[in-house]
């Protein structure tokens, strides 16, 4: 099907500071002109853009999709350690079919706020793959590690099975990574198994990293070494592309350190201010030359997937936590929302910005809003004024999965009343 999307103001994210009022066509999958009109084009349907701005859809780079089942519970414990405590019991009690319908409100959840895309770390990760397929967006699903070195390498044997018939369904929507939990989670092996799975495979390891003072202070008691220095001394981050989650408590050797390697820090803000687990200064990192996405973390820490909400937290915290001079812009908050994000992932050729020959991943966001009247700088208004519910329509790979604030592949009471029904099970067994 071709598309033709008119007269809209885009924000292509390939320049900072660009922004253009013009046309973009789609066929099929791809995008094949961003700005000035094909007069040989023939769209099957025409779009007025006239009211919208367009830009890359988002990405999420860190969440555990399901916990959503586990929103608003829990709430008023003083750290992660002691929320974990609480958590973990309740997720021993998880079955397939509850994270299966998780899932799917979670993506609902995503395709609302603009997002298409979602870095996942979680349990019964073939039911996380029924749900991006059936929600017609993307998901790179992490293999989650615990513990011990045998049973991680049955787990991945067996999610390696049990996933390929979902990875060949999804139209290239679905890709599979490694996502051992935490230092103080997996064993030195663990962690040594899963990066040479993800340098055999070509895959990513994504992790969670110096996400407490807490977990810093233990490892360095039981090493001599802060985290990232712990995982570079085992040969864990070297010759692989990894995502490191959280990284709120690191010194200026780790920024030294990591910047050696091929790593994206994932910046979780709102669950590290809930979890009291800190504010990470994201602008030094930036201005290191570290990479960084942007993540929600689960919907059980946060309490909510809306990357909207989460790139105006890392804005207003990037522009007074830092003593150096340096803030964090508005672009560079959009392009930890989408560019990085996407190649953190690998998949920076295909989706991330608003260019010909990409994927057709993008969103339509309503400017006719008080609180966007006037626009003057637009990135400032993506950034600190929009609303997740000011998106529009989204499109994945050139199919529109939300339209005029309807999502088109779920059924949304049904789930709702679906996920209701579970958590209330989940509570009595």
């Amino acid at each position: 099907m071709k598309l033709l999307i008119t007269n809209a103001l885009i924000i292509p994210m390939t320049k900072e500071g660009l922004s253009l009022r013009g046309d973009i066509g789609i066929d099929g999958k791809h995008i094949v002109f961003v700005g000035t009109g094909n007069p040989s084009f023939t769209a099957d349907r025409i779009i007025d853009g006239s009211s919208f701005l367009a830009m890359p859809s988002l990405v999420n780079a860190h969440t555990h999709l399901s916990m959503g089942l586990m929103r608003n519970y829990k709430d008023s414990l003083p750290t992660l350690h002691a929320w974990l405590a609480e958590i973990f019991p309740i997720e021993e009690k998880l079955t397939a079919e509850d994270v299966l319908l998780a899932s799917r409100l979670g993506i609902i959840e995503l395709i609302q706020s603009g997002c298409t895309m979602f870095t996942d770390m979680y349990f019964e990760p073939q039911s996380t793959a029924q749900a991006v397929i059936e929600g017609g967006i993307r998901g790179s699903i992490g293999v989650t590690l615990f513990g011990a070195l045998e049973e991680n390498k049955a787990r991945v044997e067996e999610s390696e099975k049990t996933l390929s018939p979902y990875l060949a369904q999804a139209e290239g929507r679905l890709t599979l990574n490694v996502a051992p939990h935490a230092i103080y989670t997996c064993t030195q092996e663990t962690y040594q198994y899963a990066a040479d799975w993800a340098r055999q495979h070509g895959r990513v390891f994504h992790t969670h990293l110096s996400e407490t003072k807490k977990e810093v202070d233990d490892c360095i008691a039981e090493t001599g070494m802060t985290p990232p220095a712990y995982l570079a001394k085992i040969g864990v981050l070297q010759e692989v592309k990894s995502m490191l989650a959280h990284c709120v408590h690191l010194t200026e050797e780790d920024i030294k350190l990591l910047k050696t390697f091929d790593t994206t820090i994932v910046h979780n803000p709102s669950s590290n201010l809930k979890l009291s687990s800190g504010i990470a200064p994201i602008a030094s990192y930036l201005n290191a030359g570290i990479s960084v996405a942007l993540g929600t973390d689960g919907a059980s820490s946060n309490n909510n997937l809306n990357m909207f909400e989460e790139m105006h937290i890392a804005s207003l915290l990037g522009r007074v936590v830092e003593t150096s001079g340096e803030k964090t812009t508005p672009y560079q908050v959009l392009e930890m929302a989408t560019k990085r994000g996407a190649e953190a992932l690998g998949i920076g050729d295909q989706i991330g910005t608003l260019e010909t020959g990409k994927e057709a991943d993008l969103l339509l966001i309503d400017l006719k809003k008080s609180h966007l009247t006037p626009l003057n700088d637009p990135f400032s208004a993506l950034v600190y004024a929009a609303q997740s519910s000011d998106v529009d329509t989204v499109f994945c790979q050139g199919k529109i999965v939300m339209e005029h604030r309807k999502v088109c592949t779920f059924d949304e009471g049904q789930v709702i009343e679906d996920v209701q029904r579970s958590w209330a099970e989940v509570l009595n067994r």
